[in-house]
């Protein structure tokens, strides 16, 4: 059974906005580390990083306690 990504929600439509504009997030996570990158996919269950080494980190949304643009 498959869980369709609400598409209406502002969280899912910034974070495309995101994705499509190719800006760098950074990304704090439960456990107090720090993730900088680019969004590359989300999912309804997982994010998609891409750091400066082109290394992709899959990461949980449910482990992430915020989520900005790099500024």
């Amino acid at each position: 059974m498959s869980i369709d990504l609400e598409t209406g929600l502002p969280s899912v439509r910034l974070i495309q906005t995101l994705i499509r504009e190719e800006q760098e997030v950074e990304l704090k996570l439960a456990t107090d580390d720090l993730i900088v990158g680019k969004l590359k996919w989300q999912d309804s269950n997982c994010l998609c990083v891409v750091d400066h080494y082109d290394q992709q980190t899959v990461v949980w949304r449910q482990s992430i306690v915020f989520l900005k643009p790099k500024i």
